[in-house]
């Protein structure tokens, strides 16, 4: 019987069942069945395959860590053949096959112990240090620790059983009387101190000599750090990031030209720095080094900076933001009326996801589930990813400081906003993370979305619109800033959220203006302004090419609608994959045409006061969960019958759709339902250009309503 060499605990062995997840094992066995699943051991990289990495456990074991098991894509592990790694053993097959596990841990540092396991035994690696010793050295060995004393063993027991080499540090090996170097343990590693055997008046010297002062460490910048690898260095900034591992404390820093990870370990998971939060202005000394591929600063010293010090760096920060983030000046990509009227807002809207990434909030675009609110949203993720990986040290900084978020419909409403909430809290509790700007795009630029916008603001989170709908006034107060032309005033029928949002993306990263260029020309159905045209044309991409894009991106909209699918959009948008956007669109165009067919067919023709309209169940002629969705299917079944119907009416088991050549105001149509089925529970969701919403016991009444309605709206 032994003790546990975590708790102490009597055992079988060396460590309870309890705390085998949270040693570390060096696997000397010969075959796969020798291992323990559970546990975590020592490897290294063999090699990559499509579906994951070979990691070799000791000499003659090799298994599989599955891409599945990582917490990060595959391609962006930067692990080369022949590293050291730490895996968790998940399960050993029946034919010797060996499932891997992620760990999080990646230092043994990390681990509260460290174990060997051999075929038939597990032991600490400093007993077969010391058995190799006693063989080595004979008997005298022996006597020399006889003579030695007691020392040695209470020096081992205050370290504790749980410490390994790496945690340790340095040890006393020579006694002072010796004439040898004493080290004396410091707070963030250890200080070494010649202690001999001097004469009185050497002595004397040098109680009379003032003690050297270790010269101070200049002040460094995060984006200065790269080539500095191995250096101790000095940073000034914001902690805007702080989460515990199982190892050390991980506290992200922030300064006027960049973000960084600053470990510091006090012990296995347990939190350094107790007293340091977030929004703490501080000055950390530490050695810059590379944990796995990622720049990092291995923390020494962390000090809460207070007054005049932090004052310093705080106006240092704001001056940094200020200079950077607003555009110099506003140059858009193509001479529009309704664009133009909105250059200031489009300025405003910049500098505020500028402003957001350079102090390291993460940055959520919720952008609406079309063709239209999707091109928008990637053109705003093409502007930020670039900036947030200048930024940012961490490789997979692109996936955990931007995201976007499809919405369905024009509303920001609760449900939506109640989400991001949610997501916001978990992360920074959890993490320590700031809160995020949400971007609305497409969406979001009418009054029913103020609670949403509201319960963002009782957290502090700020958010910013870009719409082509007709906007309400008081969204203006509700968010940041509002890129809305219907609120200038101008005439918004010629315009989409792509025309907007690429602008505004054009103004957050001027390098990316010639990545943009075609994507408001791909945003539109039909009617495109000829300057967006030209400015495609002029990029390389013909009409083939813009109508295949919309239609793949339409399509790929529909499918995991609630995914941003940022890959293949960018494949489909951005790397010319004209092949990949011809296959897709093929197969929008036979979807689109069969379902097309079927509502022809189905479709009636109805005159109100003059007026003809065709109608069309989409409760009983639609496919409710097949593309395409029912707006999709609207819009290109009015474009069939425009010239013989003023009006399309879609009317499904509880809400109406109409589509009409000249624009109507659908609250305005909504008002005129209500007044003949005043118990209809009749309401507008979306605006002017929303839809309506009824009782299904109400359907047949509110579809006669609604012809008498668009009779009187269009005469």
């Amino acid at each position: 019987m032994g003790n546990c060499i975590i708790c102490g605990t009597s055992v079988d062995g060396e460590i309870c069942e309890s705390h085998e997840e949270d040693a570390v094992f060096e696997f000397r066995g010969t075959t796969p069945s020798q291992l323990t699943p559970g546990r975590y051991y020592r490897g290294t990289v063999d090699g990559y395959a499509d579906f994951g990495v070979f990691i070799d456990i000791g000499d003659h074991v090799t298994g599989l860590l599955h891409r599945s098991e990582l917490d990060k894509r595959l391609e962006s592990l930067d692990w080369e053949p022949g590293d050291e790694v730490f895996v968790q053993v998940l399960d050993v097959r029946d034919n010797g096959n060996v499932d891997l596990g992620w760990s999080i841990r990646q230092r043994e540092r990390e681990f509260r112990g460290h174990l060997v396991e051999t075929a038939d035994d597990e032991f600490l690696p400093e007993d077969d240090e010391a058995d190799e010793t006693d063989t080595d050295a004979g008997p005298s060995a022996s006597d020399a620790n006889a003579d030695a004393g007691p020392s040695a063993s209470d020096a081992n027991a205050d370290t504790g059983p749980s410490a390994s080499a790496d945690d340790a540090g340095p040890t006393d090996e020579s006694s002072p009387s010796t004439g040898g170097t004493e080290t004396v343990a410091a707070e963030s590693g250890s200080v070494a101190a010649e202690s001999t055997t001097v004469s009185t008046s050497a002595t004397d010297d040098a109680a009379d000599a003032e003690p050297e002062a270790e010269p101070a460490l200049k002040r460094t910048t995060i984006d200065a750090i790269e080539n500095q690898v191995g250096s101790v260095v000095r940073l000034e900034g914001e902690i805007i990031g702080a989460r515990q591992t199982s190892g050390p404390t991980v506290f992200e820093l922030r300064d006027e030209t960049g973000t960084v990870e600053c470990a510091a370990f006090e012990e296995a998971g347990v939190r350094a720095y107790p007293d340091v939060d977030v929004e703490d202005v501080v000055a950390l000394e530490g050695e810059i080094e590379r944990h796995h591929g990622d720049l990092q600063v291995e923390t020494e010293t962390l000090e809460v900076l207070e007054d005049e010090a932090r004052e310093t760096v705080v106006d240092r920060l704001e001056s940094a933001i200020e200079r950077e983030a607003r555009p110099a000046d506003v140059s858009l990509l193509a001479d529009h009326d309704a664009v133009t009227a909105v250059e200031e807002e489009i300025a405003d809207a910049a500098t505020t996801v500028r402003r957001a990434i350079m102090e390291a909030r993460p940055v959520i675009v919720r952008h609406a589930a079309t063709a239209d609110g999707y091109v928008a949203g990637a053109a705003i993720e093409r502007a930020a990813l670039p900036l947030i990986r200048e930024k940012h040290t961490r490789e997979d900084a692109e996936y955990h400081y931007f995201e976007r978020r499809p919405l369905e419909g024009r509303v920001y409403d609760m449900d939506a906003a109640t989400d991001d909430v949610t997501s916001m809290l978990e992360a920074r509790d959890r993490h320590d993370e700031q809160l995020p700007l949400v971007v609305l795009v497409g969406t979001g630029s009418t009054v029913e979305s103020a609670d949403g916008y509201e319960l963002l603001s009782l957290y502090g989170a700020e958010a910013l619109v870009v719409d082509d709908s007709r906007a309400d006034e008081e969204i203006v107060d509700a968010v940041s800033a509002a890129v809305a032309p219907s609120l200038s005033g101008v005439d918004v029928a010629d315009l989409t959220s792509t025309a907007l949002a690429a602008n505004v993306a054009a103004h957050v990263n001027d390098d990316v203006r010639d990545d943009l260029e075609h994507l408001p020309a791909v945003s539109y159905w039909e009617n495109a302004p000829e300057a967006y045209l030209e400015l495609a044309t002029e990029a390389g991409y013909d009409e083939t090419d813009i109508s295949e894009r919309r239609e793949a991106v339409a399509l790929e909209a529909f499918y995991q609608s609630y995914k941003d699918k940022r890959e293949l959009v960018a494949d489909l948008l951005f790397d010319g994959n004209a092949d990949l956007a011809a296959h897709v669109s093929e197969q929008f165009r036979d979807k689109l045409e069969t379902e097309l067919g079927t509502a022809r067919e189905n479709r009636s023709v109805q005159e109100a006061d003059g007026l003809t309209v065709t109608v069309l169940d989409t409760d009983a002629f639609t496919h409710r969960y097949d593309f395409p969705t029912t707006i999709l299917l609207l819009d290109a079944l009015h474009r069939r019958e425009r010239e013989e119907s003023a009006a399309t009416l879609g009317i499904g088991e509880d809400e109406l759709h109409v589509r009409t050549t000249e624009a109507i105001d659908v609250r305005a149509l909504r008002n005129a339902i209500a007044e003949r089925v005043p118990n209809g529970g009749v309401h507008v969701v979306g605006g002017q250009d929303g839809h309506v919403e009824f009782l299904p016991g109400e359907r047949d009444a509110v579809h006669e309503a609604a012809l008498e309605a668009l009779a009187e709206t269009l005469a």
